[in-house]
């Protein structure tokens, strides 16, 4: 006999519908076989389901089974077939009726006695059943609470097989998980942060706000103990609130990789990633046999946090250039290709010499020109110039410690950034560009024009102080940046002004 279960798979950030087709022949020996391109984890199924059906008091049939998993050009991976399969070899032996199975998507991974365990990618599978019309999901009870963020369609979350069969054929009831949607974005969007615990470096989170307003990566460079990784922590909590929409993309890549908290399902606060340097190049930009998400897609709609940067492998800086220019990132396979999406923030930090102390007037810095220079030079030109922001963070003075004045918080801060940033959706509108730093060299045409006392201050600091072309782009963009701040249609010569101040270690590098 012939069934047919509805389930889901994930490709790329994406779900899609696999139809689970379970054919029970009595005819010839029996055997079990699994065919649709499955992995080895769904091959594995066959004895997770056998030894849960024969443990919750179901007869597993010594006949010959067939799996189908359609589309079956495309592979599939993990263990969130075992429930489909279990509930269609059920059906198939006439136990439950198709009219019973219709409407509803299965997933969930089955231990030997039954239960029915947590599987990643949950959140992005109902979102493809709410698309595709579906009246429920049957799932894991742990993974009721993410998928509920997903409203138009109801969840089911069940803790055992047979829990589920009860069910379907109207002898048990599951109650629906529901969340109450503003609420739980409103509870999820609080920083354990503020801006106004950091003491003094007044001019650099001057830097770190037009960074926000303008969505542009910036570096800083300072000595151990300056508060760098402070002042990157707390930029998140100066960005733009998040939408819906971007809280549930940035979700869906939390909820592929598994790092969803139980408690927190829904990802409404901006995130913050700080890989180690020792980090690969794979693991940053993602990868493997199957295309995983890496660093810069976990980070998308938040900040990616280098430190330490100089000590980041060569090859794992390389690989950034892309998604910083594309914001998306294409991983390319022999088995699939997958893009994710790469829209972040790159803040970095560094020392400004092998020991630190370089220009610290506290510390006597031991390093040679040499040893300076090859220090700096692990950073690539095409690296550098795609980042807008380079702001030299000195160590802070005891008598900014001991102030107990607290300095501007995170909201007084945002709500400058969230005006600028309104001024540039205006700008922007109808386009994909959303902020200036993303901006092309025809909006630069068009949004940034000055006038020629600006334009004498640009040329003279491209020629003393040896631009590149990429430079004379991002000190523009910071520059437009700067006006909006300030609500200014034209640019200014100051605004160009502290752009180029902006520029510190293209500065330091002419010299």
């Amino acid at each position: 006999m012939l069934s047919k279960v509805l389930s889901s798979a994930v490709m790329g950030i994406d779900a899609y519908l696999v139809e689970v087709e379970v054919d029970v022949a009595a005819r010839g020996l029996p055997y079990f076989s699994t065919v649709g391109l499955p992995d080895a984890a769904v091959k594995e199924s066959k004895d997770r389901v056998r030894a849960a059906l024969k443990n919750n008091g179901f007869d597993f049939p010594l006949k010959q089974i067939v799996i189908n998993l359609a589309p079956a050009n495309v592979k599939k991976e993990g263990s969130s077939f075992d429930l489909p399969i279990a509930i269609g070899i059920i059906a198939a032996e006439g136990l439950l009726t198709q009219e019973e199975l219709g409407g509803l998507l299965f997933i969930g991974e089955l231990s030997l006695d039954g239960r029915i365990k947590p599987v990643r990618g949950v959140l992005p599978m109902a979102v493809r059943a709410k698309e595709a019309g579906l009246k429920g999901v049957i799932l894991p009870a742990e993974n009721a609470n993410e998928a509920a963020v997903v409203e138009g369609v109801t969840v089911y979350g069940a803790s055992n097989l047979v829990e589920v069969v009860q069910f379907l054929k109207g002898e048990k009831e599951i109650v629906p998980h529901r969340h109450d949607i503003p609420r739980l974005f409103e509870e999820n969007s609080v920083y354990g942060e503020d801006f106004s615990e950091v003491k003094g470096q007044e001019h650099v989170k001057r830097a770190i706000e037009v960074a926000a307003a303008g969505g542009h990566n910036i570096l800083m460079i300072g000595p151990p103990g300056s508060g760098k990784t402070m002042l990157a922590r707390r930029l998140v909590t100066v960005m733009p609130e998040m939408g819906f929409d971007e809280a549930l993309e940035t979700t869906k890549i939390h909820s592929i990789m598994g790092l969803l908290h139980p408690n927190r399902p829904l990802i409404a606060t901006r995130p913050f990633r700080s890989p180690h340097h020792t980090i690969s190049d794979a693991g940053l930009i993602g990868g493997g046999a199957t295309p995983k998400p890496g660093e810069v897609s976990l980070s998308h709609n938040g900040v990616l946090f280098l430190d330490e940067l100089p000590e980041f492998h060569k090859n794992a800086l390389e690989v950034l250039r892309q998604p910083l220019e594309d914001r998306q990132v294409t991983i390319s396979r022999a088995a699939a290709q997958v893009t994710y999406p790469a829209s972040f923030m790159m803040v970095s930090a560094m020392n400004p010499c092998p020991c630190g102390y370089y220009s610290d007037p506290s510390r006597e810095c031991v390093c040679t020109p040499r040893q300076i220079q090859r220090y700096r030079a692990k950073i690539s030109g095409p690296l550098l110039d795609r980042i807008d922001i380079h702001v030299e963070v000195p160590a802070v003075k005891f008598k900014e410690l001991a102030d107990e004045r607290s300095g501007e918080s995170s909201a007084e801060v945002r709500g400058r950034v969230n005006a600028a940033r309104a001024l540039q959706r205006e700008r922007f509108k109808g386009e994909p560009t959303y902020c200036n730093s993303h901006m092309k060299p025809r909006h630069l045409k068009k949004f940034c024009r000055v006038d020629e006392a600006t334009h004498s201050l640009l040329e003279h600091a491209m020629s003393r102080l040896g631009f590149s072309a990429r430079a004379y782009n991002r000190i523009l963009k910071v520059a437009r940046t700067i006006a909006d701040l300030d609500s200014r249609d034209v640019i200014q010569p100051s605004d160009v002004s502290e752009a180029i101040q902006y520029r510190s270690l293209d500065r330091k590098l002419a010299q």
